[in-house]
Formats: C-alpha cells, structure tokens, sequence
C-alpha cells in the first residue's frame, strides 16, 4: 500500500476536492491549501513526501517558489499543473526543478501513477535556468498532441540523446530541433542544420566530414564539414532518410566511435555533437527495401518524437494565426484581426501544406489586404484553387502582367500613403517562387531534374531553392 503526505497547492475548490479524494483513495495523506504562502510554510517545515501544486495562485507564482524549495529539500519532488498550456510553461517547469509538468486538464490515473514513480524513485534535480525567452515562443499549440510534445521537449532539454522526428512537411521538424538546442544544455554551442535532399548525393560525405585540398577535382582548399562546425552543440540532420548508404556508413562509424575523419584525410578528428534527425518518410519502409541501414536507425532513434500535421491539431488553429499575425505585425505589415467565421473556415480546410501553409496564408492576408478584420469570404477566396482546364491551357501563351500588376497594386494600398517595409522584392519573389517550384515538381512527380529542366533553371539552383524555401517534395514510385 503507497504511503506517504501529498502536499496540494491549488486555488480551485473543485480540482482541490478532486486530488484529495484521487489520493487519499490511492493510500496517501493528503494536506490541502489554496496559496503558495502556506505551501511554503509546509516545506520549510520538513513536511510533505511531495508536491502538488499549480502554477499561478492568488499571492505567488509556482516558478517562482520552486527554485527555494530545490534549494531547500533537493529531494522533494515537485509536480507543476498548468492551465496555460504552452511550450515555455513546460520548459520553465523543467528548467525550475520540477519533477514533472501536466497541463490542466489532466489524467486522475496518470497523476496518480506519476506520484507513485516520484515517490519510489527520488532524485536530486539540477536548476540551470537559460536566458529568459519572453514572447518568442517557439512551438505554439495547445492541444493535447502539442502538449505531450511539450512534456517529452521538457524531459530531454538536459541530455545528449539522440532524436528522431517524424512528420509531414510543414509541421515544424526544424523549429522542435532548435528549441531542443536553444532550451538544452548545449545553447551556447553552435547549431547547424544540413539537408540531405537538398545536397548532390556525391557531396554529401564532403558536405557532412569536410575535405582536405585536392581530395577531389575542384577541391582547392581545406573544408571544414558540418560535424567540425556543430562541435559542442547540435547537428541537424534533415530528411535523413534521403542520405546515400556510403555516407549512412560513415555516419554510423561516428556514433559508434565518436571520431571522424574528413574526405581525403587520414587524421581522426573527435567530435563532440548532438545529433537530432528528421524526416518525413517510413524509414521502417526504407529499411524493408535495403535503403536505410538498421543498425543506424536505431542509433538515431533513440527518443522518437511524432509531429502531428495541423489537420490533427485544428483547435491550435486560432493560436497560430495569431502568433502569425504578430509575426507580420513587427516586421511592419499592417496590423489585422480575424473574425470567428473565418477562422472556423480555417478549421475545416485539410491544410496540405500543415503550419507552413497556414503561416504563408496568414502573411499573405496581412500584406495583399487592406481590410482590418479579415472575413471568411476572404478566407474562401483564398483556398478556392480551382482546377485548370487542361486542355485549353495545354498550349497557351501564358500573360501573368496583369495579374503581377493588380498583385502589387493590392500590396501597396495595404500601407496607405506609407511605403511598405524594406526587403520587398525578396518578399515578393518568395511568395512566387515557392507555389512556382512546389508547382513544378507537382507537375514532374517529384523528379528535380525534369522540374529543373521544365523551369529553366540549374539543377543545383533547384535544390537550393527547395531547401532554403523548404519545399515539399514528393516523389512518385510511378
């Protein structure tokens, strides 16, 4: 039978009522107040196996009375409830010594079972707060698929275990592996991010280890690789699935041994990284078709985290729009608000192109509009993409002036009498680059080649329009 006195810090009647009876049931003392004051008090008086206690109560914040009572008993375990549930509060509990973080509301069973584990397995927590963050938030949502993101971050900021995120383009790979890095022990380091189909398939091992002078034709210099630029912080290894099996097997070598050495080098070098990976591919797939190596993905997959695509995550909708909006806000849109029959139209479109497409859509409205609230008539006519005629198009001159024209027209009555920020013509050339190469490779099933042929352009400028703007490429096995 567990024994033990729980302490219980919440203002709210109801969730108080609800723990005690939760706990007591479960074989535990239970203590119950309504402030952090006397919370306190129980603490620094050597009561209490462990804590319960929400973050905001009437004359304290919890983060703000967690560090003391570290200080004080290291060994008292601490379990923050939240009702804001955001990254940064999930991270502030971890980073203040909490032993654990739930976001209200939460599971009586799950509690339950944290409070057992705490109890049976103490431990000693280290505080090492970082710089503040303030509004940068870098993941926003919070549903509960977010929240159990949050909660998984939070465990893995103080360690150098290898992570696997899996998720459709768009839904944010990159922005979980920075906060990894920015929030972890290793933010002082260096992050470096490499995308692997992004890169020619024979520059890979160079691109990844580095070079030596005349390692290969063309190679006039020494080349630092990206392992020696990531050294004492992360490396980022993007769409790992489209990595070459010479290069897995180098790879390999340098998580089994921790040393490298560069193309065209015999001097190991050591090497002393992070290694977080992503991909939006069935690497179990890749393997089953002798594409990936086994034994590498399960040095990757240590900590395997799933992003879920915005279509599963629809209530974080509102959330994002308006951190997108505040987004284009400072860096000089016009300001906009959104009215709530649009944003229920926002719920009920399938989002293909997951939080990226919403984010383009998001500043697209606050550049091209002049309207201050934007309608759901405005929402619908921006996802309307009716399907072309292709038989009348298939061998039509194609006019874009004027639809170029009524386009910046749109874009500077958005201002008003003031000129728009700086950086207009890149803003501009993104907006039509990206549906252009997403079209284009659409149009060639994923094939670069073709899509650089049918644009005009050099394959290697292909590629790195496509990582730089992030494109989703999908490729056929037709």
């Amino acid at each position: 039978m567990p024994t033990g006195t729980i302490l219980v810090a919440d203002d709210d009647a109801a969730i108080r009522t609800v723990l005690n009876q939760a706990l007591s049931r479960a074989g535990y003392t239970v203590r119950l107040t309504s402030n952090a004051t006397t919370l306190w008090r129980w603490v620094s008086s050597g009561d209490g196996d462990l804590v319960v206690t929400d973050v905001m109560m009437p004359d304290e914040n919890a983060f703000d009375v967690l560090p003391r009572i570290k200080k004080l008993r290291p060994d008292l375990p601490v379990i923050v409830m939240s009702a804001q549930n955001t990254f940064m509060t999930a991270i502030r509990a971890s980073e203040k010594g909490a032993y654990e973080y739930l976001p209200k509301p939460f599971d009586l069973k799950e509690l339950t079972s944290i409070v057992g584990r705490a109890l049976s397995e103490p431990r000693r927590m280290k505080i090492d707060e970082p710089e503040e963050a303030g509004e940068n938030i870098p993941l926003v949502g919070r549903s509960p698929a977010m929240q159990e993101i949050y909660r998984v971050l939070a465990r893995l900021m103080q360690t150098d275990l290898s992570v696997m995120i899996n998720g459709e383009s768009g839904t944010g790979k990159e922005l979980v592996a920075r906060a990894l890095h920015d929030y972890g022990k290793r933010r002082n380091g260096p992050f470096v991010a490499i995308n692997m189909a992004a890169i020619p398939r024979d520059l890979i091992e160079a691109e990844l280890f580095g070079h030596e002078k005349g390692a290969f034709t063309g190679a006039q210099q020494r080349s630092a690789g990206r392992f020696e630029q990531a050294d004492g912080g992360t490396l980022f290894l993007d769409e790992i699935g489209d990595m070459p099996m010479e290069a897995q097997t180098r790879l390999l070598r340098v998580l089994q041994q921790g040393e490298y050495t560069t193309v065209g080098g015999r001097v190991p070098i050591r090497t002393d990284v992070r290694i977080v990976a992503a991909t939006n591919k069935d690497l179990r797939q890749l393997i089953n078709q002798g594409l990936f190596r086994e034994d590498l993905y399960y040095r990757l997959n240590v900590v395997p985290i799933r992003l879920p695509p915005l279509r599963e995550r629809i209530e974080d909708i509102p959330d994002l729009v308006r951190h997108f909006f505040t987004l284009a806000e400072k860096e000089g849109l016009p300001a906009k608000q959104i009215e709530t029959a649009a944003i229920d139209r926002l719920r009920r479109y399938r989002w293909p192109g997951n939080v990226r497409e919403l984010e383009n859509l998001v500043r697209r409205l606050s550049a091209l509009y002049p309207q201050d609230v934007i309608s759901a008539a405005l929402i619908d006519q921006e996802l309307s993409q009716p399907a072309p005629n292709v038989e009348e198009e298939e061998n039509a001159q194609i006019d874009l002036s004027g639809s170029v024209e009524r386009y910046l027209n749109t874009y500077f009555q958005a201002f008003g009498d003031a000129l728009p920020p700086p950086g207009l013509y890149h803003r501009i050339l993104r907006e039509v680059e990206y549906p252009l190469i997403g079209a284009a490779l659409a149009a060639t099933r994923g094939n670069q080649i073709k899509a650089a042929e049918l644009l005009g352009v050099n394959r290697n400028t292909l590629r790195k329009k496509i990582r730089d703007l992030d494109v989703q490429v999908i490729r056929s096995n037709r």
